[in-house]
């Protein structure tokens, strides 16, 4: 083992260390593309692509302590796999410490995956004692329906599944359907300025007031991830009923996302959430996107499903969301 990280159980002539920086992003890049095949990993995906050096490098540096909360498993000098551990408070005020690990297909089924899943649940509880965190705090791990091995080991582990998203993609934008019907009475819609970002943000947060595991979402958040260029709100007078949040991708410029669709819920079955999409689509289409991505919960209550899929999205993957007790 080198750089004095636990071993925790490896195989003999595979050793853990931390992360050290820009040396590492093309090897975790490399790890990422060699798992993509076997995980069935969609490369353009917004829950869970795959991503490029500098991408990693740009997440790696958004991590508290990184070379203490991102670990790497080499074997013969070679990295073969990594996980990192994030967390954030949610809605209900408990503390989601999560791990995301891959490991090289070519190196499963020999307790690899177990020790780095061994390792974070050991880094997780440090983290709990240093943060104070105790009383709320619960372990998450997230893995693809398609990740077979994966999933296999935290059911192995006592995880338990607890929500998961489907990512839904349109694949050919020029070709979106006409809006079909008229908005009612009295409403009207039009883009987001920044004098609107309060209201676009109070009816985003209002509109997850009943959806458990979310994670709280500040003003502040609202505002540094502030890209207005694609979004639409609908208005009755001067109240704020709806608001559709699409991008353009920064690092896949034909590809649009849907962030977040959203609709008052005395304002629902009304028709104003399909205006405000198609609304958004011609806007992403007028950005340069070809294709149109957007998730949202198996769980969903208001049919979204059957509004997305009446414009011509198609459901691609799934991403599972798992919990276990911290004690």
């Amino acid at each position: 083992m080198s750089d004095g990280a636990p071993g925790q159980n490896l195989p003999v002539g595979f050793g853990f260390r931390p992360y050290r920086g820009d040396e590492d992003h093309d090897p975790m890049a490399a790890v990422r593309l060699g798992c993509a095949e076997r995980d069935r990993a969609d490369p353009h995906s917004v829950v869970e692509g795959i991503p490029t050096a500098a991408e990693i490098a740009e997440a790696s540096a958004k991590l508290e302590e990184p070379s203490r909360n991102q670990i790497l498993v080499v074997h013969d000098g070679a990295v073969i796999g990594y996980t990192t551990i994030r967390w954030w408070q949610e809605r209900d005020d408990t503390w989601l410490y999560l791990h995301r690990g891959y490991l090289l297909p070519q190196h499963r089924r020999q307790g690899i995956g177990s020790a780095m899943l061994s390792w974070a649940e050991a880094r997780i509880r440090q983290l709990v004692i240093q943060h104070g965190t105790a009383r709320t705090a619960v372990i998450g791990a997230n893995a693809m329906a398609s990740e077979k091995e994966a999933t296999a080991l935290l059911h192995t582990a006592g995880y338990r599944r607890v929500f998961s998203l489907v990512e839904l993609k349109l694949g050919d934008l020029p070709q979106l359907p006409e809006l079909g019907s008229e908005l009612p009475s009295g409403i009207r819609t039009g883009p987001i300025g920044t004098s609107h970002y309060r209201a676009a943000w109070r009816t985003v947060v209002d509109s997850y007031a009943d959806n458990g595991f979310t994670r709280k979402w500040t003003f502040q958040d609202f505002i540094d991830s502030a890209d207005p260029a694609c979004w639409r709100a609908a208005w009755n007078g001067q109240d704020m009923v709806g608001v559709a949040l699409c991008s353009i991708r920064r690092h896949h410029p034909t590809v649009g996302e849907v962030e977040e669709l959203s609709v008052r819920t005395d304002h629902r079955r009304r028709g104003i959430g399909r205006v405000l999409l198609l609304e958004g689509l011609r806007s992403l289409r007028e950005q340069g996107a070809t294709t149109a991505r957007l998730y949202t919960g198996t769980a969903n209550p208001h049919r979204a499903y059957d509004l997305y899929e009446s414009v011509g999205f198609r459901r691609l993957n799934e991403y599972v969301r798992y919990r276990k007790p911290l004690a």
